[in-house]
């Protein structure tokens, strides 16, 4: 049975004694074993890009950003390969792959801009014969600490982004399903990384540990869960590092009574649903707002949920795919029970499907619930799956307060056809990714992405923008060659250019 391992130094390496199965979410299957890294291995990886940081660092930017344009290339030769990698450890459907893949190759895009995104400021005649610039320069070894519901994506959120502005780089890709992770950084390798300069160790909470607290690593992303984004970012931190870890989400879409309300059931079914809702920025609550509302979106949502059609991933006319393991459908199936006992109405139930021909794979229908009020646990709890809330309220005031009140800030959306209760929302709303009748406000590659609240620990949000600041420290130089070299007398007063 093929074992997956390290990519490390520019080698493949492997041996470490713990191995974890890898399974097919779509039949429970054993299709293989993953190595989990020991803290030795985890320090080889680490010593590598320490060794390969100099030269690399000294590359000049345009040749690195040659390299992120070659990657995007083979991205795209390879993208059907990638897809196939992450359905068949995700279970998610090919098309989502490829949707998940291409917003990946858009920050490779981004990279490819390094020359420009990294030049400084310069001030000529600051003072007398003096002139000041600043420039960015690369941190040193970083590490990125990724999910598995965005398997290929996210990483490319992280490590292009960083190698391209001069550091070296440890990905720790979720042990769930690490192979379009790693088989993305061998194309890094093809691409012309020099060895070392990107490197993949796979495992858990001991490699986890080994690269928060080793003092080689400058700086570490992380996407996952929020109690885990909050040890990430407490752990490194304490360590000496730059940290940003992004933590959990619960979503809400505001509904107005104004809205296109067939556009809306089209949008909330995609986001509340597509990928079994395995996703940070699913819409998990929709507020709607009057019982008029209400009533009409829960009829069009039902006679929705049972035209969506649900099987093996590798079937694109699928909208839905299982979810990743037996466990997380057992700990969705636990929070609709709950939710049946804390009083919400079960419009639709989406437990004790049987996919035919996969009848052991980890299918879930949709669910919906109406009557969902506040305190209730799959109000607010991120339940990560395939569970969309109803809740009731009077005005959109009362919606945003409840949005407001809860610990994730993530994100968000009104669907409206009113600009001016629009712009209030979006004025006002506390909360970090805001969409106006677009229902998953992602970012694209060129703005930055990231949460507010207890969706976000650091200061920095991903990609974009942000990661060219994340990935690199701003330096300051002050230079004076007095004319004609004459010598001047010691100045015991602050310099001041007045």
């Amino acid at each position: 049975m093929n074992t997956i391992g390290h990519l490390i130094n520019g080698e493949m390496v492997s041996g470490d004694p713990r191995q974890q199965d890898l399974v097919n979410p779509s039949t429970n299957e054993v299709t293989g074993k993953v190595s989990l890294a020991e803290k030795a291995t985890v320090e080889e990886a680490i010593a590598a890009a320490d060794a390969a940081y100099k030269n690399w660092r000294d590359t000049p930017p345009i040749k690195r950003a040659r390299i992120m344009f070659r990657l995007k290339d083979l991205l795209e030769q390879n993208a059907d390969k990638i897809c196939e990698l992450i359905t068949r450890e995700h279970g998610k459907v090919l098309n989502d792959a490829m949707g998940e893949l291409q917003r990946g190759i858009e920050n490779v895009e981004y990279a490819c801009g390094v020359p420009e995104l990294l030049k400084g400021e310069h001030s000529k005649n600051v003072g007398p014969a003096i002139d000041s610039w600043s420039e960015f320069q690369p941190l040193g070894v970083c590490a990125g600490i990724t999910p598995f519901n965005f398997p290929a994506m996210v990483p490319l959120w992280m490590w292009p982004m960083a190698v391209a502005c001069g550091n070296t780089f440890i990905l720790k890709p979720s042990e769930r399903d690490p192979s379009s992770a790693l088989f993305i950084a061998e194309l890094g390798l093809q691409a012309g990384l020099p060895a070392g300069v990107l490197n993949v160790v796979n495992g858990d909470k001991e490699a986890v540990d080994t690269l928060l607290s080793d003092k080689r690593i400058q700086a570490v992303s992380f996407v996952g869960s929020t109690p885990i984004a909050e040890y990430v970012y407490s752990t490194g931190t304490a360590n000496g590092k730059r940290v940003q870890a992004f933590g959990g989400a619960k979503n809400h879409a505001i509904v107005m009574p104004d809205a296109d309300l067939d556009n809306a059931v089209n949008a909330l079914m995609g986001a509340a649903y597509g990928s079994c809702g395995e996703r940070c920025m699913a819409i998990s609550v929709a507020v709607a707002v009057g019982d008029a509302t209400a009533d009409a979106l829960v009829e069009k949502l039902k006679a929705r949920i049972v035209e969506l059609k649900i099987g093996d991933g590798r079937d694109n006319n699928n909208d839905m795919g299982p979810v990743v393991t037996r466990a997380q459908l057992e700990k969705i199936e636990g929070y609709i029970a709950r939710g049946i006992e804390e009083g919400a109405e079960l419009a639709v139930d989406g437990r004790g499907l049987t996919v035919p021909g996969f009848e052991n794979g980890n299918y879930l229908g949709a669910s919906l619930f109406d009557n969902v009020r506040e305190g209730m646990s799959i109000h607010t709890d991120e339940i990560f799956g395939p569970v969309l809330c109803v809740m009731r309220v009077d005005t959109m005031q009362e919606g945003m307060d409840i949005i407001d009140a809860h610990e994730y800030g993530n994100g968000t959306c009104i669907f409206t056809r009113d600009g001016e209760a629009a712009r209030y929302f979006s004025d006002n709303i506390q909360v970090g990714m805001v969409g106006i009748n677009v229902p998953l406000p992602v970012p694209v590659a060129y703005h930055s992405f990231g949460g507010w609240k207890r969706s976000l620990f650091g200061d920095l949000h991903a990609y974009g923008p942000d990661s060219v600041r994340f990935y690199s420290k701003r330096k300051t130089v002050t230079q004076r060659w007095p004319a004609g070299g004459v010598r001047e007398g010691a100045q015991f007063n602050f310099p001041s250019n007045g």
